[in-house]
């Protein structure tokens, strides 16, 4: 069973990102559930408005509610006092996509914060940088020497701590979800507007 703690928190997501215009990628959604451990993670993803497809820039957003949590909730739920209270864990993956040659991945860095604001008690924290070159598979004998496209991907970790009165009232997590999205819209603008070289739009993405 799904606690509905880890539900309002997957709406405020939609409800806050919603709001700031930001345009959910669909087939990017996922819920899934680790049957072994009984860890939920729910994924999402967003780009900026009147984006094409695939967009240039995107937030992964992940969050994770690990069993441990679920089992403090319900311990805290018919009033025991739980070692701990409840966190989700947090990830942002902002991706920079379609590029038309490679990134100078300095000056992308350099756009990025080593970390986001708080969110609540703690900060998500920039913990790794990765580019992406993505070589056309071709019918001929002889491999491709070039790349035909590339990305570029910084990754933030971190998590959301819960205090008593979160558990009590659930709408109380909707302004620390607020913060993470303009934090995110925020980066995806910055990120939109940095002198990169991108490739047209895949015709078959609008299919």
């Amino acid at each position: 069973m799904i606690d509905h703690l880890l539900v309002d928190i997957i709406e405020a997501v939609h409800r806050s990102f919603d709001r700031a215009l930001l345009q959910r990628q669909a087939v990017e959604e996922r819920f899934q559930v680790d049957v072994f451990l009984g860890d939920i993670s729910f994924e999402t993803s967003y780009s900026l408005p009147g984006e094409e497809q695939p967009p240039r820039v995107r937030a992964d957003l992940s969050i994770d509610w690990p069993t441990w949590s679920q089992t403090a909730y319900r311990s805290w739920s018919i009033g025991e006092t739980p070692s701990e209270l409840p966190e989700v864990i947090v990830e942002v993956a902002l991706r920079i996509q379609r590029l038309a040659k490679s990134p100078a991945l300095e000056a992308v860095l350099a756009s990025l914060p080593p970390e986001s604001p708080h969110l609540g008690a703690d900060a998500l924290v920039r913990t790794s940088a990765t580019v992406e070159q993505v070589f056309e598979e071709t019918p001929s004998a002889t491999p491709p020497t070039t790349p035909v496209r590339w990305a570029v991907e910084a990754t933030y970790e971190g998590s959301i701590r819960f205090e008593e009165h979160h558990l009590e009232d659930s709408t109380t997590i909707g302004p620390i979800i607020d913060a993470l999205t303009r934090w995110v819209a925020s980066i995806l603008v910055q990120l939109a507007d940095l002198p990169l070289a991108f490739l047209p739009p895949d015709p078959r993405a609008s299919e």
